[in-house]
């Protein structure tokens, strides 16, 4: 049953109050119609609890600007969410349209760094987020006493003699909750084997990030990616003050989990603020921690993965990279929410100990290639 203003209320109760249910709940679709957004369709959905986001049909059905209470949960970059048809795929081209946003999607067939995999040039983090979905729908309606909005749609990455892998995806939001359930499905609909990479680039920003913000994650083990990110590794999980030239620095987490769940989140104590990612272990074994603490580039992504960032030619050489086969589905489960409130960090605290146990995180050194 919803919850709101402190009160559960039901489906008959609630009811009596409103003349239509979108007054408290629902999505609004419309389409940009400036600059470099002019033309992407978005959908804003919210839930009445204060949790709002806008979801970007024509950019992959991901996820863009999101808020709780007027608060971003999201880092914004200055490119806005451009059209897709400016779209350049070639070596960090990617970065040109690289909106930030609550949730980027990244693959199907290739993420990460550019390379070269077996002759083809590969850009950064693949195609998937700049190719506009088809049979998109939005649904509102109950479940018992609970209210829900969906919105799902199929975005295909597909070329004449080469790959074509179809990814259908259902967002979901209930009325009264701080949260949304991405649940993915990702099937190779072409007649050879495919390569196959996913990485959900979640981007927390301003005032989730700040000063006195730091990572609560049950990491086991965390391993800088490189050399600049070596460079203070014990403060992984701690956060300041944007830094004029700041250099990112990446690292990756083994998380415990139980029953093949885990999540990881970016908690502000100072407002009491915070957001949070839970994911399968099965499904995306590594999190990926892109901390970026610069001047107007100020944000910390929490990135569950099937890979490493190093570019699919690394992952074909460390027998890494999966092949779909004909017809074969990978399925991801993904939930993004806000923390808000004293009681929600720490009831997220309890949880997250629960997963982690008295062990300390293994601070490995940076991997090699």
């Amino acid at each position: 049953m919803p919850k709101l203003l402190g009160k559960t209320f039901t489906r008959k109760a609630l009811l009596q109050r409103v003349g239509d249910m979108a007054q408290i709940a629902g999505a609004i679709d419309h389409v940009l119609s400036d600059g470099p957004s002019k033309g992407v369709r978005a959908v804003n959905v919210y839930t009445g609890s204060g949790f709002r986001f806008t979801v970007l049909p024509d950019r992959g059905m991901d996820i863009g600007a999101a808020e709780h209470a007027g608060r971003s949960l999201c880092w914004h970059s200055g490119t806005l969410p451009t059209h897709p048809g400016f779209y350049q795929p070639e070596g960090l081209e990617w970065l040109y349209g690289f909106y930030g946003g609550l949730m980027v999607s990244c693959g199907l067939s290739y993420f990460g760094a550019p390379c070269v995999d077996e002759g083809e040039p590969l850009g950064l983090h693949g195609r998937v987020s700049n190719i506009p979905a088809r049979e998109v729908s939005v649904s509102t309606g109950w479940d018992g006493n609970d209210y829900y909005v969906t919105l799902s749609g199929k975005v295909v990455e597909a070329r004449v003699f080469g790959v074509h892998l179809s990814l259908e995806r259902t967002l979901t939001a209930w009325a009264g909750e701080n949260r949304v359930f991405v649940h993915d499905e990702v099937t190779n609909v072409g007649h050879a084997s495919s390569p196959h990479m996913m990485l959900y680039h979640c981007n927390f920003g301003f005032p989730v990030v700040g000063g006195n913000s730091e990572l609560v994650a049950p990491s086991r083990a965390v391993t800088p990616r490189d050399a600049e990110a070596e460079k203070g590794r014990e403060d992984y999980a701690r956060f300041h003050e944007p830094r004029k030239g700041w250099a990112e620095k990446v690292y990756y987490h083994e998380l415990a989990s139980r029953s093949n769940e885990t999540l990881a989140g970016i908690v502000n104590r100072a407002i009491d603020f915070g957001a949070y990612i839970r994911f399968r272990t099965d499904q995306l074994p590594l999190m990926v921690e892109w901390k970026q603490l610069g001047h107007g580039e100020y944000v910390v992504g929490l990135e569950p993965a099937t890979n490493r960032v190093e570019g699919r030619d690394l992952c074909r050489a460390l027998n890494t990279l999966e092949v779909l086969k004909p017809g074969q589905t990978k399925v991801y489960d993904l939930e993004i929410g806000a923390l808000a409130g004293a009681e929600a960090l720490k009831d997220f605290d309890r949880r997250v100990r629960g997963l982690a146990g008295r062990r300390r995180p293994r601070l490995k050194p940076r991997v090699s290639a």
